[in-house]
């Protein structure tokens, strides 16, 4: 799925809370301010590409800082890994105490879990990878402290990635299923074998076989969450392999089959709630639309997750108590 999300679309007032509601929509829940020399003619462009396991964007933009806030965080607990390559500009990462200044051909990686400060001073443009936690935390090793750590673009793996990137990035859109799948997977290895040239990580030794089905398994979950009656035992028959099987898969993974599945729901919920896009959708209609099929069940194991009901943090998330009218043009759809 292709999605192409502009500043362009409405006007020079709205267009900082507009480019904000795009990299939230986009990535995870971010804030963001642009530099002084920048405030006037702001602008800004995602193009979103949705592949099996990750999601791949190309971001432009002007100077600005971004932060990622133990508020944003609260709000929006999604665990995941962005990888960004810088393509034009520098850009500046801090995360864990470290920060990286990276050039051209270069990338580091950010943790969602916790807070980072993104620093761009002047024009820029990025390819980044969206990464689900666990998948690469089961790739490499202790991946949490290499966080805000460069790779070098200009030899091993790091050229590789970034020679594969522009190449893709013009055939994103018009690639058949069927490869995407494997073109993810290609991603991801990418990613890992350029991590594994810095200092101290390990990678796993994993089953290359169980590493395959597990990946499987999460993907085909990720794109039949919607489905009410998705349960570990239909993925497993979907996917040919006996419920016992994929539950020995799991063993050693942080969380059952079932959890996994669960945590998914509620992962996409919570998102969906903190999107001011959603605002006059009523609780019920999203908990249904990822899958849930009884609101007080619903709203019941959200609290008991979060320590509040759905209704209380989409208030705390968007900042009001009940939904407001947008003040600018609508998001253009994706196509």
């Amino acid at each position: 799925m292709r999605q192409v999300l502009t500043t362009d679309a409405v006007g020079s007032r709205d267009r900082l809370s507009y480019w904000v509601d795009m990299i939230c929509s986009t990535y995870v829940r971010l804030d963001c301010s642009p530099l002084p020399a920048a405030a006037g003619t702001f602008d800004g462009e995602i193009e979103h590409h949705r592949l099996p396991g990750l999601e791949v964007s190309v971001v432009r933009s002007g100077p600005q800082t971004v932060l990622r806030t133990r508020a944003a965080i609260a709000r929006d607990p999604e665990d995941c890994f962005l990888v960004a390559l810088q393509t034009r500009g520098h850009g500046m990462v801090e995360q864990d105490g470290r920060e990286t200044l990276m050039a051209p051909g270069e990338f580091a990686i950010y943790d969602s879990r916790r807070p980072y400060t993104l620093r761009f001073s002047e024009d820029f443009e990025e390819m980044v990878l969206k990464v689900r936690g666990e998948a690469l935390r089961a790739t490499v090793r202790d991946v949490e402290s290499l966080t805000a750590t460069k790779v070098s673009g200009t030899t091993g793996p790091g050229r590789i990635l970034h020679a594969m990137l522009h190449s893709l990035r013009g055939e994103l859109g018009t690639l058949p299923a069927a490869s995407t799948a494997a073109i993810g997977d290609s991603l991801l290895s990418l990613v890992a074998a350029g991590l594994g040239t810095l200092r101290g990580p390990q990678r796993v030794e994993a089953n290359a076989l169980r590493t395959y089905h597990l990946a499987r398994i999460r993907r085909h979950i990720d794109e039949h969450l919607h489905e009410p009656d998705l349960t570990i035992e239909s993925v497993a028959h979907q996917l040919g392999m006996s419920v016992s099987h994929l539950h020995r898969l799991f063993a050693g993974e942080p969380h059952s089959p079932a959890q996994h599945l669960w945590a998914r729901r509620m992962e996409r919920c919570c998102k969906d709630l903190s999107d001011p896009r959603l605002a006059k959708r009523p609780v019920s209609d999203i908990a249904f639309r990822w899958g849930f099929n009884d609101a007080a069940h619903f709203s019941r194991a959200f609290r008991e997750r979060y320590g509040c009901p759905p209704r209380e943090w989409r208030q705390r998330a968007l900042g009001f108590k009940e939904p407001l009218q947008r003040r600018h043009s609508p998001r253009p759809s994706a196509r």
